[in-house]
């Protein structure tokens, strides 16, 4: 797995910080180095090895600490995979913070940590140059407010610049509002040479927050699937109350009274949930899921919310989608089988799946032979000298199969980016072509261009050209929407390692 996963990482650092970073990186990626250990390793001036280094500590990619007299670097490769996520945080900022959140939160991913003062004046000016918002001014204070209402939200928090120590993470976070001077701020956005108050107070990404907004969302997702709106709704407002008696990391919630719940849905004004709520409570608590479990009965009842079992039944579903998808719906009933019946034998599986001996026999020696059934021999009590069969049962090694496709999501990740850079740059000149002719359209629309000229500035591109822009234009939106895809798989399973 550390082969695929170190591949992946040395893509993405070249994809987003070049080829002297990924050089560094990759040094890093097989054990922790000294600067002395880096410079024999990728032969590079120590002068681009620092300003690497600086640059993947400053991301979060690299912590390091004092041994023995000498600095010791340590990259982390879930910290440089977690760039594939950075669109859907970027989303969350602009669900809770509005479209002013998501630039701060795109300025901040950007920069590594930066001040509050640079924030909000990176953000004024890119509203300002946005088109669509050209007519109106963006407002400072307005600002400092979305600024105020991302760290609220624990979005951001304090970080000191060189807090990048191997022990620096363990620090309660620190999420105390500066005292921002406007009047500066305005000052430095008209040219003036002024002193922001807060230069010295630096902010950075809560990914765990993020990481459990995603979680979170995911639990949800599956209920709404597996049911309906109405029951996700329940979900999300079970979870939304586990963390005010929690901490946010538990396997499970300490028990949540039916009073309270009660109460959640009133303010909801969701008159359907409300009316039928003890229905759908009923319907959650006796799921073979088990996302939530009834605990006592005092107050009309108390519930728990079960996130590592939540994970553990999404990892399973997860599976079985993935053998269905490689092999059949056969070998997916067969999977099913040894998962709910724990160990069976070749006979058993053919009765109980319903599946012809010669079928049942392939499905079961091709799902051993790709790992996802183990094989253990039966010991029978006594000896006997004649030689016979011995009896064999299976079962499911559920650890080593979510490592298997961990590993598996890791290579797909990394042939999709490259395909999609194949596709990109083998298409570069008509990409580049076709932006050209949407800028000189638009401008020309502007100053009141006719219809005419509109039409002869579209013929620049010829159909064959337009036709092979479309089918590379329609091969990377797959190539993305498979990355997605894949990276939720990956932090499904990523959840699992983490609650077991």
């Amino acid at each position: 797995m550390k082969d695929s996963r170190n591949k992946l990482c040395s893509l993405l650092l070249e994809e987003f910080f070049g080829s002297i970073v990924q050089t560094i990186g990759n040094s890093l990626l097989y054990g922790t180095k000294t600067f002395g250990s880096i410079c024999f390793g990728t032969r590079l001036q120590g002068s681009k090895i620092k300003e690497g280094l600086s640059v993947l500590i400053k991301y979060g990619f690299v912590t390091y600490q004092q041994n023995e007299g000498e600095t010791e670097y340590t990259i982390d490769q879930n910290q440089i995979i977690m760039i594939l996520r950075y669109p859907r945080y970027i989303l969350f900022a602009k669900t809770h913070c509005g479209d002013e959140g998501e630039i701060m939160m795109e300025e901040v991913l950007k920069h590594g940590y930066i001040t509050a003062s640079e924030v909000i004046i990176k953000t004024y000016k890119r509203i300002e140059q946005t088109p669509s918002r050209s007519a109106e001014s963006p407002s400072i204070p307005n600002l400092k407010d979305v600024f105020e209402l991302l760290v609220k939200n624990q979005f951001l928090m304090r970080c000191l610049s060189f807090d990048t120590t191997a022990t620096g993470n363990i620090a309660k976070p620190d999420y105390t509002l500066p005292d921002l001077d406007l009047i500066a701020i305005s000052n430095k956005l008209q040219g003036q040479k002024t002193e922001l108050s807060d230069n010295t107070i630096h902010w950075k990404v809560n990914f765990d927050r993020f990481t459990q907004d995603l979680r979170d969302q995911i639990v949800i997702s599956a209920i709404t699937q597996r049911f309906d709106k109405n029951a996700g709704e329940l979900m999300k407002h079970m979870i939304n109350l586990m963390y005010l008696r929690t901490a946010s990391w538990a396997t499970t919630s300490n028990p949540i009274p039916y009073t309270e719940i009660k109460e959640q849905v009133k303010k909801l004004d969701y008159e359907e949930l409300e009316h039928y709520l003890d229905q759908y409570l009923r319907l959650l608590e006796e799921d073979s899921t088990q996302f939530i479990k009834r605990v006592g009965d005092s107050g009309g009842g108390q519930y728990i919310v079960n996130m590592k079992n939540a994970f553990k039944q999404l990892t399973w579903t997860t599976l079985e989608h993935i053998v269905t998808e490689r092999f059949d719906s056969k070998a997916a009933r067969i999977f099913r089988l040894v998962h709910n019946e724990i160990d069976v034998n070749l006979e058993q599986i053919q009765s109980l799946a319903l599946i012809p001996a010669k079928d049942a026999n392939f499905l079961t020696h091709i799902l051993s032979q790709e790992n996802y059934l183990q094989i253990q021999e039966m010991k029978r009590s006594g000896t006997s000298s004649v030689q016979t069969k011995t009896p064999c049962r299976f079962c499911i090694d559920l650890n080593k199969i979510v490592e298997m496709e961990t590993e598996h999501c890791y290579q797909a990740l990394y042939n999709i980016i490259t395909r999609r850079e194949y596709e990109s740059n083998n298409n570069k000149r008509l990409i580049e072509k076709q932006l050209r002719v949407q800028i000189l359209s638009t401008n020309l629309r502007e100053h009141g261009a006719t219809e005419q000229q509109l039409a002869d500035i579209a013929e620049m591109m010829t159909p064959s050209e337009t036709e092979q822009l479309e089918r590379a234009q329609n091969a990377i939106k797959k190539l993305t929407a498979a990355e997605l895809q894949i990276d939720e798989t990956l932090f499904i399973f990523s959840m699992y390692f983490r609650y077991h």
